[in-house]
């Protein structure tokens, strides 16, 4: 039973960092859409005034979530990191530290789901309600830089929910290597009992 206990919290810890990455990805990538499309429609991004689409500021009013998901993903990967430093990953009974790496991740992890998504889901109803699209199509045509696609926004509902599923991953792993090591502390007592 342990064998297969130590090999699915070496593949839990390990997606801890793929979910990291993944939110890492998605924050470099989430600009893109809207950086092809609306940087060029507000020529100062200090006077809203300036802007020739409705609604184009909303590229700079995500600029402040955008870096804060960037750090967020960078700190989320440092703590996966940790998973491994307090060797969770392959370590037969887990120490406080182990607790303590597990517990700050699936902090974490659950932490910036919440917040992410609601800031994104914020952010698409605002792109969906203020962007002039028929305008924006308009300017854009000739350039082919046009789309009204939403993926990016969409998209955050799967790396979030990987991201999560990692934190109940963390979780049933704990649950399983505390079963694990209470069994066999009781198979230890009952093997010195037995020899007095």
């Amino acid at each position: 039973m342990y064998k297969k206990q130590m090999k699915f919290q070496r593949i839990v810890c390990l997606l801890s960092i793929v979910a990291s990455v993944l939110i890492f990805l998605y924050a470099l990538g989430m600009m893109t859409d809207l950086y092809n499309m609306l940087y060029t429609m507000v020529p100062d991004p200090t006077d809203p005034g300036s802007a020739k689409v409705a609604g184009a500021m909303i590229y700079y009013d995500m600029q402040d979530f955008n870096r804060g998901l960037l750090r967020g993903s960078i700190g989320l990967i440092l703590l996966s990191c940790l998973l491994f430093v307090t060797n969770t990953h392959s370590r037969r009974k887990y120490y406080i530290g182990n607790y303590c790496a597990v517990g700050l991740n699936v902090l974490a992890n659950a932490v910036m789901a919440v917040w992410a998504h609601g800031q994104v889901a914020a952010y698409k109803n605002q792109y969906l309600t203020t962007v002039d699209f028929a305008q924006l199509e308009r300017r854009l045509s000739r350039a082919g830089t046009y789309t009204d696609s939403t993926f990016w926004f969409d998209i955050h509902w799967f790396v979030l929910a990987v991201a999560l599923v990692v934190a109940v991953l963390l979780i049933l792993n704990v649950i399983w290597k505390k079963r694990l090591m209470k069994e066999e502390t009781g198979l230890l007592e009952a093997g010195k009992a037995a020899r007095a």
